[in-house]
């Protein structure tokens, strides 16, 4: 780890912004029976195939966001990731009660990942 602070800082940022996204897509993979289903019924077209796309692209980006390489285009992926992802599951507009609550976290959650990524453009580029 790098011995000044600044430096210590991002990647500590890197490693959590970035192990977010490899610990989800590692966790959607116990979970793709369920979410394929819910992105059919969402209308996404090859479902599972989009699935696994998304697992995919999570763990690799969210990797390299981790290790520091092409982190632009990592987080430029993943916030374009967020954007699609986001309305899909965290639609909180189509829920009521505490299932409405649950989504509006998911859907706040994701916006400040954008914001985490969109820092972390401005900061390598």
């Amino acid at each position: 780890m790098p011995a000044d602070l600044p430096s210590t800082l991002l990647f500590l940022g890197r490693l959590l912004l970035g192990g977010a996204f490899v610990f989800a897509g590692l966790r959607n993979i116990q979970n793709a029976a369920f979410l394929t289903g819910l992105m059919a019924a969402r209308g996404v077209p090859q479902a599972r195939l989009a699935l696994w796309a998304g697992i995919v692209l999570q763990v690799i980006a969210g990797a390299l966001v981790i290790a520091g390489l092409w982190v632009t285009l990592a987080c430029a992926v993943l916030v374009l990731f967020l954007i699609a992802a986001t309305p899909m599951f965290h639609n909180f507009w189509d829920h009521q009660g505490p299932d409405r609550a649950a989504r509006i976290n998911g859907f706040v959650g994701n916006v400040a990942l954008t914001g985490g990524f969109l820092t972390l453009i401005a900061q390598s580029v």
